[in-house]
């Protein structure tokens, strides 16, 4: 089973550039998307009714803000919409799915960058997050988590990292955070395939970062660590363009 998860910064505008004849040729069995930036009647029928997936949207109050995905071709036995906690979840940034042997949590992590505020937000969310993560995993749930974290973990996933040390992205806060995260069960998918620098997934557009590769991995998928032995692949799409980051993917068994 092929999985795959990409920020596309906007649906609509990814449209244009060729979405949907990726889309055909990779042929996911799930593909979850970030930054969606559309409500669901604002998308053509191309993008709503995806042939041979089930199509699930999440958008935040805010029109052209935010925005989650999920096209399956598994229909899902349950869908959620948020962490039941109203100022997380009217920004549309939470799509969990329910499967048989798993269950699916499609996230599009707040940016701190903006402001103190958002910084606090951001980390509360993070909070939020793991909180309803382990109370799943209590619940005897083993789970896949992708999207963009908007944080790189280690100096390995960022180009420069002394020059964003204090930077909302790579703040030691937000990677003590992931260095809790990870610790209580949970599995970087993409590092147990490739322990390599200049592996991003983001780059600045108007620097044009990408093309000298000046980036940060901050897209991720995450499994609980019971099904790591059904781990078989992970990968980064770098070549793939249309968006600020790229798609990023595992294969389960």
């Amino acid at each position: 089973m092929k999985l795959i998860s990409w920020n596309v910064n906007g649906i609509r505008a990814v449209h244009k550039k060729g979405f949907l004849d990726w889309f055909k040729k990779e042929d996911p069995d799930i593909l979850c998307l970030q930054e969606t930036k559309a409500h669901e009647e604002q998308l053509p029928d191309e993008l709503k009714n995806m042939h041979g997936y089930h199509s699930l949207f999440c958008s935040g109050e805010r029109k052209g803000y935010s925005g989650v995905c999920i096209y399956s071709k598994l229909q899902p036995l349950n869908v959620y919409r948020g962490f039941n906690i109203e100022r997380f979840d009217k920004e549309g940034r939470i799509l969990i799915a329910d499967y048989p042997e798993f269950t699916l949590i499609n996230i599009y992590y707040p940016n701190g960058k903006a402001s103190a505020e958002r910084l606090k937000y951001k980390l509360d969310f993070y909070d939020a997050f793991f909180d309803y993560v382990n109370n799943l995993r209590a619940q005897g749930k083993k789970l896949i988590i992708c999207g963009d974290v908007n944080t790189a973990h280690k100096e390995i996933d960022i180009a420069r990292p002394k020059e964003n040390s204090k930077i909302s992205g790579f703040l030691p806060e937000e990677r003590a955070w992931m260095d809790k995260f990870l610790s209580s069960g949970y599995i970087d998918t993409f590092r147990v395939f490739n322990d390599q620098p200049g592996q991003y997934t983001w780059w600045d557009m108007l620097t044009r970062a990408r093309e000298r590769n000046v980036g940060w991995r901050i897209d991720y998928f995450f499994i609980s660590d019971d099904l790591k032995d059904r781990l078989k692949d992970a990968f980064i799409q770098q070549e793939v363009m249309g968006s600020d980051h790229c798609p990023i993917g595992i294969v389960i068994e």
